[in-house]
């Protein structure tokens, strides 16, 4: 039952960029010294093959990003400097999404600590997004033939565009979304189902709507659950607009964990967004989700 993290340096990022690029080598330190996953296992990702990644985007899309040949106007739509380490990083991230789905579909469950670039579109990147994982592992598991459908339950504050764009014309993938309403994008591509928040929404509205979005996923009776989790829901998170405590996520989580446990569905985490100052606040948020999964899944 592994788990995964893209074994790359931080992220090259100039004084007072917003992205807060120290935070997943700081969740991979936190979780090897409290022995979050001593019974599980983890190991670094995996470069994601070429091919698997041409089935979410553009062939010339991906051969200038990983060239360093996109335009400075496409660099400041994704928000993050060109470097080596970004394109090693996002390989690993894609390629991690794509393991921990093979994973979770034998072993029951299975992660990553990133992943969840869902702002990235076909031929574009966007919200510090520069290939978008989860789609490229829905797309490869259909075509191989390893599941008949997927949902993929986005729970970032921000709503998944680039994952609804790609999957749009996709029947047998299900996305959906619960966001923050008026929060980025703020030109959003509908999902199969999208629900809005309002901003200030606490742990109480965020309960109702991950019910109504967990009855939809029932619904659609998928093989494999593609679970964005996201800690920027929480009230102390800069970019997040919604108030949900710690008690509220951690509730999310559980919930999403015992309806695909109860359910008999095999469920892939990817951890998605999270931008508290300090940024221990949201090291600690991604590591009670985490916790959430092993109660339980008891691992």
């Amino acid at each position: 039952m592994p788990f995964y993290f893209p074994d790359t340096p931080d992220l090259p990022l100039p004084p007072g960029h917003r992205f807060p690029g120290t935070k997943y080598r700081m969740l991979r330190e936190r979780a090897q010294s409290e022995g979050v996953f001593e019974w599980a296992g983890l190991v670094p990702s995996p470069e994601v093959q070429i091919s698997d990644l041409l089935r979410a985007h553009d062939e010339s899309y991906v051969r200038d990003a990983i060239a360093g040949r996109l335009t400075p106007d496409a660099m400041r739509r994704i928000g993050i400097p060109w470097s080596e380490v970004l394109i090693a990083r996002s390989l690993a991230t894609v390629g991690g999404s794509l393991a921990a789905a093979r994973d979770a579909l034998n072993d029951g469950i299975s992660g990553q600590l990133a992943g969840g670039t869902h702002h990235a579109h076909r031929a574009f990147g966007s919200g510090f997004c520069l290939f978008n994982d989860l789609a490229v592992a829905a797309l490869t598991l259909i075509a191989e033939g390893e599941v008949s459908r997927i949902t993929v339950l986005d729970c970032d504050v921000h709503q998944g565009d680039g994952t609804a764009a790609i999957l749009r014309d996709v029947a047998e993938v299900q996305t959906i979304s619960i966001h923050g309403a008026s929060n980025f994008p703020f030109r959003k591509v509908p999902s199969d189902l999208d629900i809005g928040l309002p901003d200030g929404a606490g742990d109480k509205d965020y309960a109702a709507a991950l019910a109504q979005a967990l009855d939809v996923a029932a619904a659609f009776r998928p093989d494999l659950l593609l679970y964005l989790s996201g800690a920027d829901v929480l009230a102390d998170d800069r970019l997040g607009r919604l108030e949900l405590s710690p008690a509220g996520m951690m509730a999310r989580d559980l919930a999403v964990f015992r309806f695909a446990k109860s359910h008999g569905l095999p469920v892939s985490i990817a951890i998605g967004g999270g931008y508290a100052e300090p940024i221990t606040v949201t090291v600690e948020a991604y590591l009670a989700t985490f916790r959430a999964a092993q109660e339980v899944y008891r691992f």
